[in-house]
Protein backbone atom coordinates (compact mmCIF):
# COMPACT_ATOMS: atom_id res chain seq x y z
CA UNK A 1 0.00 0.00 0.00
CA UNK A 2 1.30 3.48 -1.08
CA UNK A 3 2.30 5.40 2.20
CA UNK A 4 0.18 8.14 2.71
CA UNK A 5 1.22 11.73 3.60
CA UNK A 6 -0.18 15.11 4.49
CA UNK A 7 1.51 18.72 4.87
CA UNK A 8 -0.34 21.47 6.57
CA UNK A 9 0.46 25.25 4.99
CA UNK A 10 -1.79 27.80 5.73
CA UNK A 11 -0.65 31.63 6.74
CA UNK A 12 0.36 34.37 4.73
CA UNK A 13 1.85 33.94 0.77
CA UNK A 14 5.23 34.41 2.26
CA UNK A 15 4.72 32.04 4.56
CA UNK A 16 3.75 29.62 2.36
CA UNK A 17 5.94 30.70 -0.95
CA UNK A 18 9.47 30.39 1.77
CA UNK A 19 7.69 26.51 2.67
CA UNK A 20 8.63 25.50 -1.25
CA UNK A 21 12.02 24.49 -0.32
CA UNK A 22 10.24 21.95 2.28
CA UNK A 23 7.94 20.66 -0.19
CA UNK A 24 10.82 19.46 -2.25
CA UNK A 25 12.34 18.03 0.40
CA UNK A 26 9.23 15.76 1.56
CA UNK A 27 8.73 14.98 -2.22
CA UNK A 28 12.16 13.77 -2.34
CA UNK A 29 12.37 12.05 0.42
CA UNK A 30 8.73 10.21 0.29
CA UNK A 31 9.41 9.70 -3.46
CA UNK A 32 7.10 6.96 -3.55
CA UNK A 33 4.26 8.51 -1.37
CA UNK A 34 0.64 9.87 -2.13
CA UNK A 35 1.51 13.54 -0.39
CA UNK A 36 -1.25 15.54 -0.15
CA UNK A 37 -1.34 19.34 0.88
CA UNK A 38 -3.86 21.13 3.15
CA UNK A 39 -4.06 24.96 2.41
CA UNK A 40 -6.05 27.88 1.62
CA UNK A 41 -7.91 28.18 -1.16
CA UNK A 42 -5.86 31.06 -2.11
CA UNK A 43 -2.69 28.95 -2.97
CA UNK A 44 -4.19 25.91 -3.91
CA UNK A 45 -3.02 26.69 -7.81
CA UNK A 46 0.12 27.12 -6.43
CA UNK A 47 0.55 24.11 -4.78
CA UNK A 48 -0.85 22.51 -8.30
CA UNK A 49 1.67 23.68 -10.53
CA UNK A 50 4.71 23.23 -8.10
CA UNK A 51 4.51 19.59 -8.42
CA UNK A 52 5.02 18.62 -5.06
CA UNK A 53 2.13 17.32 -4.07
CA UNK A 54 -0.23 14.21 -5.29
CA UNK A 55 -3.49 16.31 -4.37
CA UNK A 56 -4.60 19.73 -2.59
CA UNK A 57 -7.07 19.64 -0.31
CA UNK A 58 -8.54 22.79 0.82
CA UNK A 59 -8.97 23.81 4.47
CA UNK A 60 -12.31 24.47 5.30
CA UNK A 61 -11.97 25.88 9.28
CA UNK A 62 -14.52 23.84 10.94
CA UNK A 63 -15.78 26.15 14.04
CA UNK A 64 -15.05 24.35 17.01
CA UNK A 65 -18.52 25.03 18.63
CA UNK A 66 -20.31 23.75 15.31
CA UNK A 67 -20.05 19.42 15.79
CA UNK A 68 -21.59 18.85 12.15
CA UNK A 69 -18.48 20.77 10.84
CA UNK A 70 -15.75 19.57 13.23
CA UNK A 71 -16.79 16.18 12.70
CA UNK A 72 -16.79 16.17 8.64
CA UNK A 73 -13.38 17.62 8.77
CA UNK A 74 -12.35 14.66 10.93
CA UNK A 75 -13.89 12.19 8.91
CA UNK A 76 -11.84 13.57 5.76
CA UNK A 77 -8.47 13.34 7.88
CA UNK A 78 -9.52 9.95 8.60
CA UNK A 79 -10.38 8.86 5.54
CA UNK A 80 -6.39 10.04 3.84
CA UNK A 81 -5.25 6.79 6.04
CA UNK A 82 -2.13 9.18 6.17
CA UNK A 83 1.45 8.04 8.10
CA UNK A 84 2.76 10.91 8.76
CA UNK A 85 2.09 14.70 9.38
CA UNK A 86 3.86 17.30 8.80
CA UNK A 87 2.37 20.43 10.38
CA UNK A 88 4.80 23.44 9.41
CA UNK A 89 1.94 25.97 10.32
CA UNK A 90 2.39 25.64 14.09
CA UNK A 91 -0.26 27.02 15.35
CA UNK A 92 -3.10 26.03 17.07
CA UNK A 93 -5.50 25.60 15.03
CA UNK A 94 -3.71 22.72 13.09
CA UNK A 95 -2.27 21.48 16.39
CA UNK A 96 -5.99 20.87 17.03
CA UNK A 97 -6.19 18.87 13.98
CA UNK A 98 -4.05 16.26 15.57
CA UNK A 99 -6.30 15.33 18.30
CA UNK A 100 -8.98 15.15 16.04
CA UNK A 101 -7.56 12.07 14.12
CA UNK A 102 -8.33 8.46 15.09
CA UNK A 103 -5.82 6.00 16.99
CA UNK A 104 -3.41 5.07 16.56
CA UNK A 105 -2.18 8.37 15.32
CA UNK A 106 -0.35 9.23 12.58
CA UNK A 107 3.55 10.73 12.98
CA UNK A 108 3.10 14.13 13.33
CA UNK A 109 5.75 16.56 12.93
CA UNK A 110 4.79 19.86 14.62
CA UNK A 111 3.87 21.46 18.00
CA UNK A 112 0.80 19.27 19.31
CA UNK A 113 0.96 18.08 22.49
CA UNK A 114 1.63 14.86 22.50
CA UNK A 115 2.74 14.05 18.78
CA UNK A 116 5.47 11.88 18.27
CA UNK A 117 7.84 14.38 16.21
CA UNK A 118 7.56 17.02 18.81
CA UNK A 119 9.04 20.17 18.54
CA UNK A 120 8.16 23.44 20.55
CA UNK A 121 6.82 26.10 19.04
CA UNK A 122 8.68 28.80 20.83
CA UNK A 123 11.94 27.58 20.00
CA UNK A 124 10.73 27.36 16.22
CA UNK A 125 9.66 30.63 15.96
CA UNK A 126 12.63 32.35 16.83
CA UNK A 127 14.11 31.93 13.06
CA UNK A 128 13.16 32.67 9.71
CA UNK A 129 10.75 30.36 8.47
CA UNK A 130 13.23 28.87 6.46
CA UNK A 131 15.45 27.60 9.35
CA UNK A 132 12.35 26.83 11.10
CA UNK A 133 11.35 24.22 8.19
CA UNK A 134 14.55 23.02 7.83
CA UNK A 135 14.76 22.68 11.65
CA UNK A 136 11.68 20.70 12.17
CA UNK A 137 12.11 18.48 9.15
CA UNK A 138 15.87 17.46 10.14
CA UNK A 139 14.41 16.42 13.09
CA UNK A 140 11.59 14.11 11.41
CA UNK A 141 14.49 12.32 9.39
CA UNK A 142 14.50 14.92 6.41
CA UNK A 143 18.34 15.56 5.97
CA UNK A 144 18.30 16.98 1.94
CA UNK A 145 16.83 20.25 2.93
CA UNK A 146 16.17 22.40 -0.14
CA UNK A 147 15.93 26.07 -0.85
CA UNK A 148 12.52 27.85 -1.72
CA UNK A 149 12.58 27.27 -5.28
CA UNK A 150 9.13 28.49 -7.45
CA UNK A 151 11.37 27.84 -10.98
CA UNK A 152 9.40 24.71 -12.02
CA UNK A 153 6.25 26.38 -12.00
CA UNK A 154 5.77 27.53 -16.21
CA UNK A 155 2.22 29.31 -16.15
CA UNK A 156 2.14 31.72 -19.22
CA UNK A 157 1.97 35.27 -18.17
CA UNK A 158 -1.26 37.29 -17.94
CA UNK A 159 -2.68 39.11 -21.33
CA UNK A 160 -1.91 42.77 -22.01
CA UNK A 161 1.21 42.43 -20.95
CA UNK A 162 3.70 44.79 -23.42
CA UNK A 163 6.23 43.67 -25.13
CA UNK A 164 10.50 44.90 -24.03
CA UNK A 165 11.49 45.32 -20.62
CA UNK A 166 9.32 45.31 -17.79
CA UNK A 167 9.67 45.47 -14.05
CA UNK A 168 7.28 44.74 -11.36
CA UNK A 169 6.22 47.37 -8.90
CA UNK A 170 4.40 46.14 -5.65
CA UNK A 171 3.14 49.00 -3.95
CA UNK A 172 0.47 47.72 -1.73
CA UNK A 173 -0.13 45.50 1.29
CA UNK A 174 -3.06 44.47 3.90
CA UNK A 175 -5.17 47.35 4.32
CA UNK A 176 -4.76 47.47 7.72
CA UNK A 177 -0.80 47.54 7.98
CA UNK A 178 -0.57 51.19 6.38
CA UNK A 179 2.78 51.49 8.31
CA UNK A 180 3.92 48.93 5.31
CA UNK A 181 4.04 50.86 2.57
CA UNK A 182 6.17 53.31 0.75
CA UNK A 183 4.54 56.36 -0.35
CA UNK A 184 2.56 56.27 -3.64
CA UNK A 185 4.71 59.82 -4.60
CA UNK A 186 7.80 58.05 -4.11
CA UNK A 187 6.69 55.08 -6.09
CA UNK A 188 5.70 57.64 -8.83
CA UNK A 189 8.77 59.07 -9.18
CA UNK A 190 10.52 55.46 -9.26
CA UNK A 191 7.94 55.00 -12.05
CA UNK A 192 8.80 58.12 -13.89
CA UNK A 193 12.70 57.18 -13.89
CA UNK A 194 11.76 53.30 -15.25
CA UNK A 195 10.29 54.78 -17.57
CA UNK A 196 12.73 57.16 -18.96
CA UNK A 197 15.32 53.98 -18.92
CA UNK A 198 12.28 52.48 -21.89
CA UNK A 199 11.55 50.30 -18.77
CA UNK A 200 7.75 49.70 -18.26
CA UNK A 201 6.36 49.49 -14.97
CA UNK A 202 3.92 46.42 -14.09
CA UNK A 203 1.86 47.48 -11.33
CA UNK A 204 0.59 44.02 -8.92
CA UNK A 205 -1.92 43.85 -6.64
CA UNK A 206 -5.31 43.31 -5.34
CA UNK A 207 -8.56 45.71 -5.68
CA UNK A 208 -8.53 46.30 -2.41
CA UNK A 209 -4.69 48.18 -2.86
CA UNK A 210 -6.90 50.41 -5.66
CA UNK A 211 -6.34 53.87 -4.15
CA UNK A 212 -2.37 53.39 -4.06
CA UNK A 213 -2.62 51.42 -7.59
CA UNK A 214 -4.69 53.82 -9.15
CA UNK A 215 -2.65 56.54 -7.97
CA UNK A 216 0.77 55.51 -9.62
CA UNK A 217 -1.00 54.49 -13.08
CA UNK A 218 -1.93 57.76 -13.38
CA UNK A 219 1.55 59.12 -13.55
CA UNK A 220 1.83 58.23 -17.12
CA UNK A 221 -0.50 56.21 -19.57
CA UNK A 222 2.55 53.94 -20.34
CA UNK A 223 2.24 52.15 -16.86
CA UNK A 224 0.21 49.14 -16.74
CA UNK A 225 -1.92 48.42 -14.33
CA UNK A 226 -2.69 44.20 -13.52
CA UNK A 227 -4.68 45.05 -10.25
CA UNK A 228 -6.63 41.94 -9.86
CA UNK A 229 -5.35 40.49 -13.18
CA UNK A 230 -3.17 38.27 -12.01
CA UNK A 231 -2.94 34.39 -10.36
CA UNK A 232 0.23 33.46 -8.34
CA UNK A 233 1.25 31.37 -10.91
CA UNK A 234 1.08 34.31 -13.03
CA UNK A 235 3.09 36.47 -11.18
CA UNK A 236 5.69 33.51 -11.30
CA UNK A 237 5.62 33.73 -14.95
CA UNK A 238 6.40 37.65 -14.92
CA UNK A 239 8.79 37.95 -12.43
CA UNK A 240 10.75 35.07 -14.41
CA UNK A 241 11.21 37.79 -17.32
CA UNK A 242 11.13 41.42 -15.05
CA UNK A 243 14.06 42.86 -15.41
CA UNK A 244 13.55 43.42 -11.32
CA UNK A 245 10.59 44.07 -9.07
CA UNK A 246 10.52 47.23 -6.09
CA UNK A 247 7.67 46.23 -3.51
CA UNK A 248 6.84 46.77 0.28
CA UNK A 249 6.98 43.58 2.31
CA UNK A 250 4.03 41.71 1.21
CA UNK A 251 3.50 38.44 -0.39
CA UNK A 252 4.06 39.01 -4.01
CA UNK A 253 7.32 40.32 -3.44
CA UNK A 254 8.01 36.21 -2.27
CA UNK A 255 6.49 35.32 -5.04
CA UNK A 256 9.42 37.36 -7.23
CA UNK A 257 12.23 36.64 -5.25
CA UNK A 258 12.26 33.15 -4.92
CA UNK A 259 10.99 33.19 -8.74
CA UNK A 260 14.65 34.81 -9.54
CA UNK A 261 13.53 37.77 -10.08
CA UNK A 262 16.60 40.67 -8.43
CA UNK A 263 14.73 42.32 -5.66
CA UNK A 264 14.41 45.33 -3.72
CA UNK A 265 12.04 44.75 -0.90
CA UNK A 266 11.01 47.67 1.15
CA UNK A 267 10.88 47.22 5.51
CA UNK A 268 9.64 49.30 7.94
CA UNK A 269 9.87 48.71 11.46
CA UNK A 270 6.84 47.19 11.55
CA UNK A 271 8.35 43.98 10.59
CA UNK A 272 12.16 42.43 11.16
CA UNK A 273 13.32 41.50 7.88
CA UNK A 274 15.77 38.88 9.84
CA UNK A 275 12.28 36.86 10.30
CA UNK A 276 10.45 37.70 7.12
CA UNK A 277 13.21 38.68 4.43
CA UNK A 278 12.15 36.97 0.63
CA UNK A 279 14.81 34.63 -0.46
CA UNK A 280 16.27 34.97 -3.51
CA UNK A 281 19.64 34.95 -4.86
CA UNK A 282 19.22 39.20 -5.30
CA UNK A 283 17.69 40.12 -2.85
CA UNK A 284 18.45 43.67 -1.16
CA UNK A 285 16.26 44.76 1.70
CA UNK A 286 16.07 48.48 2.70
CA UNK A 287 15.01 49.11 5.97
CA UNK A 288 13.64 52.44 7.92
CA UNK A 289 11.83 53.24 11.09
CA UNK A 290 9.20 54.69 8.89
CA UNK A 291 9.33 54.73 5.16
CA UNK A 292 8.61 57.80 4.23
CA UNK A 293 12.12 58.67 5.10
CA UNK A 294 13.53 56.38 2.67
CA UNK A 295 14.16 58.46 -0.61
CA UNK A 296 13.36 57.10 -4.39
CA UNK A 297 16.97 58.23 -4.91
CA UNK A 298 17.96 55.30 -2.20
CA UNK A 299 15.87 52.50 -3.62
CA UNK A 300 17.21 53.81 -7.28
CA UNK A 301 20.89 53.27 -5.60
CA UNK A 302 19.94 50.06 -4.53
CA UNK A 303 18.94 49.11 -7.83
CA UNK A 304 22.01 50.39 -9.29
CA UNK A 305 23.86 48.03 -7.18
CA UNK A 306 22.19 45.24 -8.64
CA UNK A 307 23.27 46.37 -11.61
CA UNK A 308 19.41 46.90 -13.33
CA UNK A 309 19.30 50.76 -12.83
CA UNK A 310 21.47 52.63 -15.33
CA UNK A 311 22.30 55.99 -14.36
CA UNK A 312 22.24 57.97 -18.13
CA UNK A 313 19.11 60.03 -16.88
CA UNK A 314 18.82 62.70 -14.09
CA UNK A 315 19.27 61.06 -10.91
CA UNK A 316 17.10 63.25 -8.84
CA UNK A 317 13.69 61.45 -9.00
CA UNK A 318 11.05 64.15 -7.78
CA UNK A 319 8.30 62.90 -5.29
Amino acid sequence: MTEGILVIRLGALGDFVMASGAFASIRAFHDTARIVLLTRPAYAGLGRAGGWFDDVWIDRRPVWWKPSGVLAHKRRLDAGMFERVYDLQISDRTSAYYHLLRRPRPEWSGVARGCSLYNRRRELVRYHPIERHALQLRRAGVQRIMPPDLSMIRTPPPAGVPAGRMALMVPGCAPHRPEKRWPAAHYCALARGMLERGVTPLLIGSPHEADVLDRIAATDPAIVNLMGRTSLEQIVALARHAVFAVGNDTGPMHVAATAGCPCVVLFSQASDPDLSRPHGSRVTVLRRAALDDLSPEEVAQALHSLHVWHRSPPETLKA
